[in-house]
């Protein structure tokens, strides 16, 4: 239980609660494990609870009626997926799989919704997570329908540089170039293409997943204007 006590402390969920309603939140939760590559939900599916990432890492996703995947968004350690359902009584809009092993804190809904009405507090915390979340769909939106495939990616590895060290200059993907590919709204060769060509032009470095950052100015700039 370990991993669930810190997850749930961890989460932006839950940030700042007390601690008898830590203890409370855990006990309603339900640990799951989840081998690489099994679904954890699919679209259209109802929406009985939402997760929370203890270990691991969970890709959402959409497929399209040729049957070609998307990927919307990819959660790691301590991040919460497919809340929407649990207020709005609906469907979950995508599927979720396992992108690595991984061990998943299952909410149910009803037992939720009864602890949030007996600490009304926690919905201000639900409410900033969803908040930050449409704010993130906005800008995923105006990426994909703004900017070409080179803009996308500029400001994808400035974002990852500041999630993973702040003002350090160098990067790891946590995810494969096809996945990274699949949330860039491309396809592996062109992204390969695109790499080789922010290379030649020294903007960044790239050693397998190891991405050094040469010239941030220049990032940026191409973040901005989409083309390179």
């Amino acid at each position: 239980m370990k991993y669930t006590r810190r997850a749930i402390a961890e989460s932006s969920l839950f940030a700042g609660i007390p601690e008898d309603q830590l203890e409370s939140v855990q006990n309603i939760v339900i640990e799951k494990e989840y081998a690489k590559g099994e679904a954890i939900f699919s679209e259209g599916e109802e929406g009985t609870g939402f997760y929370v990432v203890a270990k691991g890492m969970v890709k959402i996703f959409k497929v399209s009626l040729e049957g070609k995947e998307h990927i919307l968004h990819i959660f790691g350690p301590y991040e919460a997926f497919g809340e929407v359902p649990v207020f709005m009584g609906k469907n979950y809009p995508a599927s979720a799989e396992a992108i690595q092993k991984s061990l998943l804190l299952f909410f149910p809904r009803g037992a939720f919704i009864n602890l949030i009405e007996k600490n009304p507090s926690l919905s201000l915390n639900m409410l900033a997570v969803l908040s930050m979340r449409l704010r993130q769909f906005a800008a995923q939106i105006e990426n994909l329908s703004l900017k070409e495939v080179p803009g996308r990616l500029a400001s994808y590895l400035i974002l990852l540089t500041r999630e993973q060290q702040g003002d350090a200059d160098s990067i790891s993907l946590t995810i494969s170039k096809s996945q990274l590919a699949s949330l860039l709204g491309t396809i592996p060769e062109t992204l390969s293409r695109i790499l080789a060509k922010m290379s030649s032009r020294n903007l960044i470095e790239v050693n397998g997943k190891e991405i050094r950052l040469l010239d941030m100015d220049g990032l940026e700039e191409l973040a901005e204007s989409g083309r390179i």
